[in-house]
């Protein structure tokens, strides 16, 4: 099981969740975050620290969102790895 990042997160990429994420899982798209399953050590340390509230276990996810799951699967295999907190709305 892996974390999903979700709908609420489009638009925020407040990147509060990418600093705690002890796995370097996150990767950014143009609009919000992903989480790589493949990386992802369920740790849900990124839960919390989500002020979209966007984050949720692969098995909770709830049911309007679940294709996130696969978004998310196939968006981090695309985007680029992010580590680091930037302000919004500064370039990658």
């Amino acid at each position: 099981m892996a974390m999903v990042v979700t709908e609420p997160c489009i638009g925020c990429k407040a990147m509060d969740c990418v600093v705690v994420c002890p796995a370097d899982s996150f990767h950014e798209g143009e609009s919000m975050l992903f989480i790589n399953p493949e990386t992802c050590i369920d740790c849900g340390a990124c839960v919390d620290d989500c002020p979209s509230q966007a984050i949720f276990y692969q098995d909770d996810v709830p049911a309007p969102w679940k294709e996130y799951i696969a978004l998310n699967r196939e968006m981090s295999l695309i985007c680029p790895p992010i580590t680091e907190r930037r302000p919004q709305g500064e370039p990658r």
